[in-house]
């Protein structure tokens, strides 16, 4: 979403993350490490990029290769600002929705705390120093730089390379932060992004990369929709609702109704009752909304009776060439983990 009248207050975001940046890498703020490899999973703008999808998939894919994983996360709108390791049957309130979300659909440890090094911290002793091969995933880290990581992967999509800095556009740094990228990952569908890439950024597919050179990950994203039958309402809260909404007309579903929410979007009764009688005045047969949705509900979601049930949309993240990927981050981590040991 653009907001062309708050382009004046532009220049003075953009000295704030120059300032900001040229404190961490001239070290007058500091950068602290943890004991194993960090895998940070970000991007530039605000949101809507899969970042979530793409750090479940790669938990799933490195803790399948016998690598002992957790997650480490913001936590974004939780109430306690205390370090915690995040439980699956918990409430948004407690540990943010999208650590809800990761640690529901991975079954692995996931910890959260506004300095993610703290939550770090509390990760590796709730682990055993016997614990083998071990990786920590940040989500959402590549702005988080107080927290040392091996590996930057950076999401882009074709919005980000037209879009313009805080406050008037959606990104939170100038495109030119992608040097810092270990891996630029981006759609499939969109093949225009890797020449608007070349003449930003060189990168190639090798082993060996300097710093200026990145392998592109190719993201293949699939919404798995229950089957239903006649017009449905749908409803989002996430940054970029019009994904969401396209996903499911594109799965062949008549959108009877649909709503868009704030991103992070705190769900009350009410709300959620003055939609089901929407939905029913527009005849739907059932309602659809996202698994981050479904998470901030919490126990609210028992108001959809099964005359009008609530089905969850799910967005899966698939790596092109997934094996030559996973070979390249996994040499990464060892790498890292060696070097540290040495």
């Amino acid at each position: 979403m653009s907001r062309h009248w708050l382009a004046p207050l532009t220049p003075l975001y953009a000295a704030g993350v120059a300032v900001r940046n040229w404190r961490i890498e001239h070290g007058v703020e500091p950068v602290r490490r943890l004991r194993w490899p960090v895998v940070s999973v970000g991007n530039l703008s605000t949101g809507g990029s899969g970042k979530t999808p793409l750090t479940i998939a790669l938990a799933r894919a490195l803790s399948a290769r016998g690598l002992q994983v957790d997650v480490l996360s913001r936590g974004y709108g939780r109430t306690s600002k205390l370090a915690a390791r995040v439980r699956s049957d918990g409430a948004a309130e407690e540990f943010g929705d999208e650590p809800l979300l990761i640690a529901r659909e991975t079954d692995l440890p996931v910890y959260v705390a506004p300095q993610r090094y703290e939550a770090g911290l509390l990760a590796e002793a709730a682990r055993p120093a016997s614990a083998g091969a071990a990786v920590h995933l940040l989500d959402d880290g590549f702005q988080h730089r107080q927290l040392h990581r091996d590996v930057d992967i950076l999401l882009l999509n074709r919005q980000d390379m037209s879009d313009r800095l805080l406050p008037a556009g959606n990104l939170r740094e100038p495109l030119r932060a992608l040097a810092r990228a270990a891996v630029l990952a981006v759609p499939a569908d969109e093949p225009e992004i890797e020449q608007s890439l070349r003449e930003i950024i060189p990168f190639d597919r090798g082993t060996e990369h300097p710093r200026s050179t990145a392998p592109l990950w190719k993201l293949k994203r699939t919404m798995e929709i229950p089957a239903v039958r006649g017009p449905v309402a749908a409803f989002c809260g996430i940054a970029r609702p019009e994904q969401f909404f396209r996903g499911l007309e594109a799965a062949g579903l008549q959108i009877a109704l649909r709503r868009a929410f704030p991103d992070h979007f705190a769900y009350t009764r009410r709300v959620l009752e003055e939609l089901l009688a929407e939905a029913r005045a527009q005849k739907a047969e059932a309602i659809l909304t996202t698994g981050k949705d479904l998470a901030r509900m919490g126990e609210l979601a028992a108001i959809f009776a099964p005359s009008m049930p609530l089905i969850t949309a799910r967005l899966r993240v698939e790596i092109e060439d997934e094996e030559a990927a996973l070979n390249w981050l996994i040499g990464r981590i060892r790498q890292s983990a060696e070097q540290d040991a040495s």
